[in-house]
């Protein structure tokens, strides 16, 4: 049983009507799954307003409301609350109700372009392989220590994150690693969160869609930093251009990791190899199974925040070692014929640009590299062209294809794509709409020893095509295509 007054304790309240003496059954934001004696929640969104709602839920039975301007017409019997910001009121309130569950576990966030699914999911996995019961919100999936959930958004709603926060503290979770998108933190679902540590990976061309510029991005990246306590740690890339930018008004204790710079926690590559890499880390040597150079920045950022949250270095190092990949995560399989084909989530064009350039180094340069790759609808149309032209200039062959193509003409996206590919490179692209076409052609023009990638939806086992989605699994697709043809 909750009550109203408990739930809204440090919630910033500009003026209350009614009583707040009175019995919560839940909280919502959606007033389409408001019950009786719930606790209504109207926000701003993109798409619609809440306070447009609030009549409705009063009518479902909601016996309390928390908005940002009290409507025209009071209703009799129900409680109001204005506040300044609903957004940051819904997780205050989430917080109280679940009855603080991040204070009861260890929450580190991990934000940044690209490497927060690794980084997350790679530190459960090490955490899980050291002995303690563990919890994961990432785009993957949610963990609560052994039983999975579907996700839904990188960084789920206020109400969400505590529900599933509440569940792990029930299950007797230790830790808890987070994927902290810049929607999630601009939208303030991550207010009320306490918060252990704080990692950033890294900062490009990505989400420009809903962030007006990218210095906006940026900075509310940094506002994440900006509100850890004092006793947290913040662990920086500082290799990143904006790695220092992140740190510079925290609190939290500040630490950082590099392949090129002086940090406090710094790796070397020795060897690179398509079956893992030889990193010098702090001054030991450990091998690990996972591939490439941004690879290797997300191992230190997970030895750095396993030595900050206080294991011995020689037990992180060995855990390190025993890391697998992630799924959709540079997972690769080797076919009969000897053809390698690789599925990455490579999605923005730094991303695309780190794994091209990883397979470019460990490949002989004998064989060829293929690469299938896409663009998202209703996104950030600026990469469209870019991602093209990386995609032309770092493979042999590359053919464009729809990705979730959304709302969107996948043809006009692909047209997109083609204008950023350099003249000389014209004769290495195909361009082939059905997705599944483009990765049987893909496989079709493989010989052995070649290798071919597949990039942009990597975990993903779905395709989004007018609101419709369908079934679809890269590494699924690629794997009988391969076992069909090379028979």
């Amino acid at each position: 049983m909750s009550i109203l007054k408990d739930i809204i304790y440090k919630v910033a309240i500009e003026a209350i009507k009614g009583s707040t003496d009175i019995v919560i059954g839940k909280i919502d934001f959606d007033s389409r799954k408001i019950e009786k004696n719930d606790l209504f929640v109207a926000i701003r969104g993109t798409i619609s307003d809440g306070h447009d709602y609030i009549s409705k839920a009063i009518d479902l039975g909601a016996s309390a409301i928390i908005c940002d301007s009290f409507p025209d017409d009071i209703a009799e019997g129900v409680t109001y609350i204005q506040v300044k910001d609903t957004n940051t009121a819904l997780a205050v309130v989430a917080a109280n109700y679940f009855g603080n569950p991040s204070q009861k576990l260890q929450l580190v966030g991990v934000t940044g372009t690209n490497g927060k699914t690794t980084i997350a999911s790679l530190l459960y996995q090490l955490y899980k392989k050291a002995g303690h019961k563990v919890g994961l919100l990432s785009t993957v999936k949610i963990m609560v220590d052994d039983v999975e959930y579907p996700a839904t958004h990188t960084t789920p709603d206020s109400i969400t994150i505590n529900s599933y926060l509440a569940l792990m503290v029930e299950a007797g979770v230790d830790y808890c690693f987070m994927e902290v998108s810049s929607h999630g933190v601009h939208q303030k679902r991550t207010e009320a969160l306490h918060f252990v540590g704080g990692v950033f990976t890294n900062l490009s061309h990505d989400h420009l869609d809903y962030h007006p510029t990218f210095a906006e991005y940026r900075d509310v990246k940094k506002s994440f930093f900006d509100h850890l306590p004092k006793t947290a740690f913040a662990l920086s890339n500082i290799d990143d251009k904006n790695g220092s930018v992140v740190l510079q008004n925290t609190v939290a204790k500040k630490c950082s990791y590099a392949l090129k710079s002086y940090a406090d926690y710094k790796a070397q590559i020795l060897e690179s190899q398509l079956s893992g890499l030889l990193l010098k880390v702090n001054g030991n040597e450990v091998w690990v199974k996972l591939i490439g150079t941004f690879n290797a920045y997300n191992l230190l950022a997970i030895y750095g925040t396993a030595i900050e949250l206080g294991m011995e270095s020689l037990e992180a190092l060995r855990l390190l070692s025993e890391l697998e990949s992630v799924s959709g995560r540079f997972q690769y399989i080797v076919s009969a014929e000897n053809v390698t084909a690789i599925v990455d989530y490579a999605h923005t064009p730094d991303a695309l640009e780190n794994v091209l350039k990883t397979i470019n180094d460990i490949r002989t340069k004998n064989e060829q590299l293929i690469t299938v790759v896409g663009c998202g609808g209703n996104r950030d149309k600026t990469k469209r062209p870019v991602m093209g032209g990386i995609a032309s200039d770092l493979s042999d062959k590359a053919v464009f294809t729809s990705d979730n193509p959304r709302n969107e003409d996948a043809a006009v996206i692909i047209s997109e794509m083609e204008s950023g590919v350099a003249p000389h490179n014209y004769k290495r692209i195909l361009s082939i709409t059905d997705r599944k076409q483009a990765i049987k052609t893909a496989c079709q023009l493989a010989q052995p020893n070649d290798i071919i990638l597949i990039a942009g939806k990597g975990h993903e086992t779905y395709q989004e095509i007018n609101g419709v989605r369908h079934d679809f699994d890269d590494m699924k697709i690629v794997k009988e295509l391969l076992e069909q043809l090379h028979k």
